[in-house]
């Protein structure tokens, strides 16, 4: 069974709980170990969305499909190939991304993002989704010219670590089949990312059983899986929106 998973403030206070329809159904204690629900319910329309989580960390993966590795002449690589992204960078739905005080263009990444239930080290393929809690829609954005600027080296972290470029959510779905799932992102209204997942080099069970291998993965952390053709740049003033049937339409103004 598919559920939503949703964290909101309300009164003043953050909760979190599943949607049903247009109301949330309350939950209380760990959302990731025996979450108990109550009998409180409350209108979607009278809350503030949050994150859904908070992670610890956030891994955003780079060629990590196919169709974009052709496009842009790179082999597929033998291991995942990853960044961190700062926790400034996170960003609930319906926030604001902020333009980066440098005079470069931002450019949008449509993204499907793993979020780790259990803690994780060292685990199998084939053990690794008994270790993912669910998926979420995520945005990894990215001022590309910096990357290069110094030929010494290159600034993978600067680039995609700006305040709000990592923008997250809104819900978690838990329940999926992610190699079903496609990816699409829409500015002002115009889709311009169209992709499956299932064209990814690593699938979501081997990016969380080879980077377990580096580093512990916690509960809340969150693995972006990379993206693929359609990547372009956005102009402040614009509406950025990555849709995922199934998890929903993570939706953001660029200014």
């Amino acid at each position: 069974m598919i559920q939503h998973w949703i964290r909101f403030r309300h009164l003043d206070i953050v909760r979190f709980g599943t949607l049903e329809g247009d109301k949330i159904r309350v939950f209380k204690g760990d959302m990731f170990d025996s979450p108990q629900r109550t009998d409180i319910a409350i209108n979607l329309a009278e809350v503030e969305v949050c994150t859904p989580v908070v992670p610890g960390k956030v891994l955003a993966m780079w060629n990590n499909f196919h169709a974009l590795g052709k496009k842009l002449g790179l082999a597929p690589p033998p291991e995942p190939l990853y960044l961190m992204k700062p926790p400034t960078s996170y960003l609930a739905a319906g926030g604001t991304i902020k333009k980066p005080r440098v005079d470069a263009k931002v450019a949008f990444e449509g993204e499907l993002a793993i979020v780790i239930g259990r803690t994780c080290s060292g685990v199998s393929a084939d053990s690794a989704p008994d270790y993912i809690f669910g998926y979420t829609c995520a945005n990894d954005v990215t001022v590309g010219d910096i990357i290069n600027r110094d030929p010494t080296f290159p600034q993978w972290v600067r680039a995609k670590g700006f305040d709000t470029f990592c923008p997250f959510g809104p819900v978690i779905a838990t329940g999926l089949n992610p190699a079903m799932l496609v990816v699409r992102t829409i500015l002002n209204g115009e889709v311009r990312q169209d992709y499956p997942i299932n064209d990814m080099v690593f699938s979501c069970a081997e990016l969380v059983s080879r980077i377990s291998q580096d580093m512990t993965l916690e509960p809340g952390d969150l693995l972006l899986c990379g993206t693929s053709v359609g990547v372009g740049s956005m102009r402040p003033g614009s509406t950025i929106a990555v849709e995922i049937d199934g998890i929903g339409t993570l939706s953001n103004r660029f200014e």
